[in-house]
């Protein structure tokens, strides 16, 4: 596996099925590495098989979010128009650049754009009726017309003074800024008359800024949305989530009045998030959090009865972490996807019965298999995307009647036909307080694992690739960025562990680190390492640790407590727990790191590797991009300045148009080039 395979392959994203369940719509994405960029096309497939996928969308454009009309004859999507603007609307779109919503017939003819928006459209969706569409739409809260969202963009992209300005505690994201007063509206046009009303105008809230995909359902009865947003007030400390519910008139017209907007989580709850509709109306289940200041607290479901306004907690006992479901039909089941023990599973949970009794009834698992993604219901089965160690992602389909799964699509199977990716293991070693820790050991390309110790000159180099987080983990699924079998490929044992903290294994195991970054993990790491020499598997000469964000905290953390391994490769790592404080998200801060610059200092400091440098000995190679908010490159640039200072061997990797990942292509091979040349330097011939 090298890192042009990787990009060579298409990345297949989630079916979407037909109401009826007989077909559905998939995005495939294909990069080039010539061109730097990539396109999406949606792909229409039939459920059992028997006809050949068939593209729906043409390769100059990328096209995503598709939406199946209830009478399965149409379908909405996004993609940027392109093109010069229009400035004198005579033909061509005002906003070629931004994604706008498309409607194409699926018994032939071309896609007609309905929207030409300042900031384009995202998330579409279906009224019951057919006759009428939801989408949202960014706009200035203050000012939430779409003409003053056209002529402030314009401002500001002319104004030569670019500024950021914020009281707020929370005030960037990820990779970019939240201070210029845009919010997403639900919007809704009827096709007929092609007219759009705001059906939030006064709404000055967030939807997610991660991505607005996914926030929203329509009542069965098409006269209300629920919706998850931002419930907090500015200055957003702390930063909360709920669900809302908004009534839509009869009538969608310019200028109609919208319907009232109401909290409806419960009051005892303060986050909350990912409301649903039950087919039949009757009940919303939304997902709820505890503890907002732990982002790995487990999200429970909650079942608000419409009629009565009662809130029932469904899996409040239940020690897994609910993160995707969907209905049967007749209402009577839900269908919930959880991480566990490196695994997906698929549960199901009568709802009657659950409202009756909680903790006499949990989830009843139906399908574990590698990793797949949040299911989507129709015709009695369950459409997802699933990947494993071995396989890319594909579309997948469970009868929820025999409980099987199939692949049902193969789009990656012509660029993996070539590859000789590595064998693999997964085994367990004993972690922390005597429990039970998981890893994947990849083994270099075509070689078998060893029936017993290899002699002492044919063992390996090892590299520990550890996960970010902390709260993750490595499941069976395939991963683009830090892909074991690249890492294996040039001769080495590659080792995932699963250490304390990890989501998956129940709350408490994932609970554990709290305010003690470095201690159950560095115990695991250094466990798993020793079992591997003690297997005669590995050359305790020729180690090399290597881990991004959390990950790159351990590295961090494994270079200022031994100088057991060769070399160090910290990607976008925390080095100094005090000025991670520029972070974009700095509540939990206490619990997660052990204190406060102002308040128990002493707790931060005793897991900071900054604290610790006297112990870097080992090379280490740190990488970073500079739009990364998560994880600011200061920290990057901290961390090497030391290592410079003390006269040690470091390389400093820096990409300016990247953010917390490697995004790009040619970034990516730079990416690889500098890591896989950083450990064959230190550990890929013996010293």
């Amino acid at each position: 596996m090298t890192v042009e395979d990787l990009w060579s392959i298409p990345r297949v994203g989630s079916p979407v099925p037909s109401p009826d369940g007989s077909r559905f719509v998939v995005t495939v994405t294909q990069w080039s590495m010539e061109s730097n960029e990539a396109v999406t096309r949606l792909w229409l497939c039939s459920t059992d098989g028997k006809c050949a996928p068939r593209a729906l969308t043409h390769a100059e454009a990328s096209s995503g979010q598709p939406a199946w009309s209830p009478d399965g004859k149409r379908l909405l999507f996004v993609r940027k128009p392109g093109g010069k603007p229009d400035e004198k609307k005579k033909s061509g779109p005002k906003f070629p650049d931004q994604p706008q919503l498309f409607l194409l017939p699926l018994d032939g003819g071309e896609p007609e754009r309905l929207t030409d928006l300042p900031f384009g459209a995202a998330d579409a969706r279906w009224f019951p009726d057919g006759k009428r569409i939801a989408f949202l739409c960014s706009v200035f809260a203050d000012k939430p017309s779409t003409e003053e969202a056209a002529r402030r963009k314009k401002e500001r992209e002319d104004d030569p003074c670019k500024v950021h300005v914020s009281e707020d505690r929370i005030f960037r994201y990820w990779d970019h800024w939240l201070t210029d007063g845009r919010v997403h509206h639900l919007f809704a046009m009827d096709l007929d008359s092609r007219e759009i009303m705001d059906l939030t105008p006064g709404w000055k809230r967030w939807f997610s800024p991660e991505e607005p995909y996914g926030q929203y359902r329509i009542s069965p009865d098409g006269r209300e949305i629920a919706f998850g947003a931002c419930a907090s007030d500015p200055p957003h400390d702390p930063w909360l989530w709920s669900v809302f519910t908004v009534g839509v008139p009869p009538v969608i017209r310019a200028g109609a009045r919208a319907g009232r907007i109401r909290k409806i989580a419960s009051p005892e709850f303060r986050d909350t998030s990912g409301p649903q509709y039950t087919p039949d109306g009757r009940w919303i289940i939304y997902g709820m959090s505890r503890e907002f200041d732990f982002y790995a607290d487990k999200t429970r479901l909650v079942a608000l009865n419409r009629a009565t306004g009662k809130h029932t907690v469904l899996t409040e006992a239940w020690d897994r972490s609910a993160s995707g479901w969907g209905f049967s039909a007749d209402s009577r089941t839900i269908y919930i996807r959880a991480e566990d023990r490196a695994r997906s599973t698929l549960y199901a949970l009568d709802i009657e019965a659950a409202v009756r009794a909680p903790k006499k009834n949990a989830p009843r698992p139906l399908v574990r298999q590698n990793t797949f993604g949040s299911p989507e219901i129709a015709g009695g089965k369950a459409f997802v995307s699933i990947s494993s160690v071995n396989s890319p992602p594909e579309a997948a389909i469970i009868d929820l009647k025999s409980k099987r799964l199939r692949r049902a699509t193969e789009f990656t199977k012509p660029g993996m036909k070539d590859i000789q990716l590595s064998a693999v293991e997964e085994t367990h070693v004993t972690g922390a307080a005597g429990e039970p820790v998981q890893m994947w050991i990849f083994y270099p390309p075509g070689m078998k694992k060893p029936s017993g110790p290899l002699p002492a000159g044919k063992r390996l180099p090892l590299v520990h690739v550890i996960h970010g987080g902390p709260h993750g983990t490595f499941g069976d699924d395939w991963h683009w960025r830090w892909n074991a079998h690249a890492f294996a490929a040039p001769g080495y044992v590659v080792a995932l562990v699963n250490f304390h903290g990890s989501t998956g294994w129940g709350q408490n195991f994932a609970a554990s680190i709290l305010g003690r970054w470095g201690d159950q993990p560095y115990f695991d790491i250094t466990v798993a390492t020793d079992m591997l020499i003690a297997r005669g598997l590995v050359d305790p000469k020729r180690m090399a640790a290597t881990g991004g964000s959390y990950g790159g905290y351990m590295a961090a953390w494994i270079a200022s407590q031994t100088d057991r391994f060769s070399c160090i490769v910290n990607h976008a790592g925390v080095s100094d727990l005090q000025t991670q404080y520029g972070s974009d998200v700095t509540q939990g801060r206490q619990r997660s790191m052990g204190g406060e610059p102002w308040d128990r200092v002493e707790g931060m400091d005793r897991w900071n590797p900054m604290r610790h440098a006297r112990g870097f000995k080992t090379p280490m190679l740190i990488v970073h991009g500079e739009r990364d908010y998560r994880v600011p490159y200061g920290q990057g640039l901290e961390i090497y300045n030391v290592y410079k200072a003390m006269k040690l061997p470091a390389r400093l990797v820096v990409y300016p148009e990247e953010n917390h990942w490697i995004l790009k292509p040619r970034t990516s091979r730079h990416w690889y080039g500098e890591v896989l040349g950083w450990l064959k330097k230190w550990i890929g011939r013996k010293r």
